[in-house]
């Protein structure tokens, strides 16, 4: 059976033959931008088949997700821009020199110990580039979901202090958050609603980094939930020759009741 190395190689080789002459007219017309759309939707394919616990559809998942990179080094090469070797090299190298506690002579007992050294190595990586001294949030990319920005600006900043001491203090300005937006209901103010309701997510997505639970994926979670109870009123509704349209609240809550475990 061939190794690692060798099949990757061969999803590289296949890659290339795909954009040369004579290759696939699709893959031809792909540049860096019109493949992007497909990069989150298989991001967000190897979420969900984690979510499902379905080991087997994942691998499947993980080959479409590494085949971006691939995609991408390709049309890299073609404009000489850099191979996919390039990329190989990058990680290997930015592996060895974030872990110097597994590769070097650091050490680390915890996991806050290794993200202090994280943090050290990467002030110095940005150094050695000549790179001007950032702002703390200032590498947290814009374009992230907002929940996960959220999740990472809300980090750094306590990273630094900047941050409430337990839950119960976090839980406090949740309900100062919920008093604010009762007054903007009672205003009506569509800015000043979206201002309020983005606060409450926030001090949200803070509850949950400190009791330990990752939003977006207790989300996620919620959602496929949803799905779940929801469809079990179709069905059921569907069983009595009706529709959810065709229903009313009071059936469906009580179907909603019945698709509780």
């Amino acid at each position: 059976m061939d190794n690692a190395g060798e099949k990757f190689q061969k999803l590289v080789g296949i890659m290339e033959r795909l954009r040369a002459p004579g290759g696939c007219p699709w893959d031809r017309e792909q540049t860096f931008d019109t493949i992007k759309p497909y990069t989150l939707e298989e991001t967000y394919e190897v979420l969900d088949a984690i979510d499902r616990r379905d080991w087997k559809e994942l691998a499947e998942e993980l080959g479409d997700f590494v085949l971006q990179a691939v995609f991408y080094a390709q049309i890299a090469s073609e404009q000489n821009l850099f191979r996919i070797e390039d990329a190989l090299d990058a990680i290997n190298r930015k592996l060895l020199r974030r872990h110097p506690h597994v590769f070097g002579e650091e050490t680390a007992q915890t996991a806050g110990d290794v993200k202090k050294i994280w943090g050290e190595v990467k002030a110095a990586e940005k150094k050695d580039k000549g790179k001007d001294a950032e702002g703390l949030l200032d590498s947290v990319p814009r374009a992230l979901p907002a929940l996960v920005e959220a999740q990472q600006i809300a980090s750094r900043a306590a990273h630094v202090g900047f941050d409430w001491e337990n839950p119960d203090q976090v839980i406090g300005k949740l309900h100062e958050e919920l008093a604010e937006l009762a007054e903007a209901r009672r205003g009506a103010a569509p800015d000043e609603l979206e201002n309020e309701i983005g606060d409450l997510l926030f001090v949200l997505v803070n509850l949950a980094r400190f009791v330990k639970v990752d939003p977006e994926q207790a989300l996620r979670r919620t959602n496929a939930k949803f799905r779940r109870r929801f469809g079990f009123i179709e069905r059921k509704l569907a069983e009595r020759g009706r529709k959810p349209e065709d229903s009313n609240i009071e059936e469906m809550e009580a179907l909603w009741q019945q698709a509780k475990p």
